[in-house]
This record gives C-alpha cells, structure tokens and sequence, in this order.
C-alpha cells in the first residue's frame, strides 16, 4: 500500500509539473506574439514618420497629383486613429496601396528620380519596407506557434482551461499586392 501511494504521489507530481510547463510555454508564446506585433507596429510607426517627407519632396514635382497626396495623408491620419490590432492591420494595408501609389507618380518624373533628397528618401523607405516585411513575417510566425501549441494535444486542455484560443491575426498579402507587375521598356 505504502508504494502504491509513493507511486501516486510521484504521477501526481510528475502531472502537476507538466500542466505547469504547458501552461508557462503557452503563456511565453502568447507573450511573444505581443513582442512581435510591437516589432511591426515599431516598424509601421517609422514608416508612417518618413511618408510627410517623401510627400513633400513629390508634391513638388507633382503638384497637380492632388488626390494621391490625400489618400497618403488619410490613410496616415487613419494609422495614427487606429486603437486595435485588427484596426491598425487595416490602416497599415490602406498606407501599402497609397504608397505604391505615390511612388508609381513619383516614378513619372524623371527630374524627381535623380532628386538627392528624394533618393535618400526612397532608400528609408525601401529600407523600412523590408523591416516591415520582416517583423511581419516574425509576427505570423510567431501567432502560427502559438496557435500551434494551444491547438494539440496537451496544450488544447491546459490552454482552454486558463482562456487561451487560437490567434487568428495574421498579415495577409492585398489581393492587388498578388498581381505581376507589368514591366515596358
């Protein structure tokens, strides 16, 4: 009798431990997805810092292009309104289209391209692009770890017992960002 209660004892303890290092590398992985989106929104927040810059060294070449200047500046007002993630992944992927955008312009004006300021700001913002790209790519993979882990067997249980569900935020590719760009010589 005396073993059979060691025995319990040691698989009680053995469970209990368990349970509590499921729980602590759920609670990591959760945690982790939150240090990656701050990554991205890091990111977003430089790139939205550099666009009045890039704008103002356009307009000038391109005054009468009045409309792509406001959709920058209203899709950068909405980026800075935005409060959730959910809201400022939609803000973020209006500022990708109006930047392609003014860049496509910017692109019409040979004087502009061999612009100083305008090449320094282009390499930031290419730059800042790439970050972008990256912490991205850091944050899904980090949300697909999570949802990994609370999904399978163990982690559904503990998980579900302590409130955590699958993240199901992750950054997508724009349906236009799919298209082949086309190239003329």
């Amino acid at each position: 009798m005396k073993n059979f209660l060691i025995a319990l004892a040691v698989i009680i303890v053995i469970g209990v431990v368990s349970v509590i290092g499921a729980y602590n590398g759920i609670v990591s992985k959760h945690e982790n997805i939150t240090a990656k989106w701050a990554q991205v929104e890091n990111q977003l927040q430089r790139r939205n810092d550099l666009i009045p810059n890039l704008v103002n060294s356009v307009k000038g070449y391109a005054a009468h292009e009045k409309t792509i200047f406001e959709d920058v500046a209203k899709a950068r007002s909405q980026w800075a309104s935005a409060n959730t993630m959910d809201e400022k992944v939609k803000a973020a992927q209006g500022l990708d289209a109006s930047i392609g955008r003014l860049i496509a312009v910017a692109e019409n004006y040979p004087q502009l391209k061999a612009d100083g300021t305008f090449l320094k700001l282009m390499d930031e913002l290419s730059g800042t692009e790439n970050r972008i790209a990256v912490e991205r790519m850091r944050y899904n993979d980090s949300v697909m770890d999570f949802n990994v882990t609370v999904r399978r067997f163990p982690g559904n249980i503990i998980g579900g017992a302590f409130g955590y569900k699958p993240a199901n935020q992750y950054f997508k590719a724009e349906e236009s960002a799919k298209k082949v760009p086309e190239v003329k010589f």
